[in-house]
């Protein structure tokens, strides 16, 4: 297929990567220039990198970044023909997808809202879990793009599900977090080895994939971004936003808001969002690692 992808940021530059090596024709753009994925052409703007294209992909940071994409004065919408779909990765507001999908069903163009889950590592390895929203026929087209980035899609239902769902995954990720990040600071000033309180969170149902995951950065202080603590920020915003146009309380996740917005004043926004550690490590004035450390 001839792929438009819009975004080459931590995520999207090894998909668009990956939909080279599947064999796509694939064109690239990006806000900041300079960024290249070998063997795809490169567009100065989201609408010439749009002419021609199947499909267009989407994986840029925020609600407002897929707007200008689409509809801004340099964006794809002039570009956009009947057929043509629209992918999108970013995670980004369920009630703004579905405004995005009726303005350009207008002109014969389907919408797909894939946000997606396994961090750049599955992003690199072709492992992406994909939460999907979107008509069933539309999706079943798009299978081939997904196969070539991933390794499962989950299909939730119309327009706007995949968004919805990828909110409620992240409003369950930073909550897990939080109450890990808590148990490790309480557990290494009581003067308990943080590595053994991980070996016995693995053997026991307190186990989690978060866990797994984000444990052995941590003990090695290692706070480079799989995913930045900026964009988990934001998606903790957009969830509380979505909450409150469902008229749904979330009291436990407007409590870990707060912690992210201090830990970005702290300056760290741009470490990935397990950071969040390190103000409570402030806090208890204890700092959590393991003995490679």
């Amino acid at each position: 297929m001839r792929v438009a992808f819009m975004g080459l940021g931590i995520m999207g530059h090894a998909m668009a990567t990956n939909l080279v090596k599947a064999g796509h024709e694939v064109t690239v753009w990006n806000r900041t220039p300079g960024k290249l994925v070998e063997g795809a052409g490169v567009a100065p703007t989201p609408g010439a990198a749009a002419q021609g294209a199947d499909v267009v992909w989407m994986c840029v940071s925020d609600t407002d970044a897929v707007e200008s994409v689409i509809f801004g004065a340099e964006g794809i919408e002039a570009s956009l023909t009947e057929g043509m779909v629209i992918a999108d990765s970013s995670t980004i507001s369920p009630s703004a997808t579905v405004k995005f999908a009726e303005r350009i069903a207008a002109r014969g163009v389907s919408w797909v809202d894939a946000p997606m889950t396994g961090s750049k590592i599955g992003a690199r390895d072709v492992t992406l879990v994909f939460i999907v929203g979107g008509d069933e026929a539309v999706v079943e087209r798009l299978k081939p793009l997904f196969a070539a980035m991933g390794k499962k899609i989950f299909r939730m239902g119309e327009t706007g599900k995949g968004q919805a769902t990828k909110l409620a995954m992240n409003l369950q990720i930073a909550l897990i977090f939080e109450g890990f990040a808590e148990a490790l600071t309480l557990a290494t000033k009581l003067g308990v080895d943080p590595q053994q309180l991980l070996s016995l969170i693995e053997a026991t149902m307190v186990r989690s994939g978060v866990v797994d995951y984000k444990g052995p950065f941590i003990l090695q202080r290692d706070f480079t971004p799989n995913f930045p603590l900026r964009l988990m920020h934001k998606d903790i915003r957009l969830t509380l936003e979505a909450a409150k146009e469902a008229r749904v309380k979330l009291p436990a996740l407007e409590t870990v808001e707060e912690i992210y917005e201090m830990a970005a004043e702290e300056g760290n926004q741009d470490l990935d969002y397990a950071a969040t550690l390190t103000l409570l490590e402030k806090w208890a004035g204890v700092q959590v690692k393991g003995k490679a450390a």
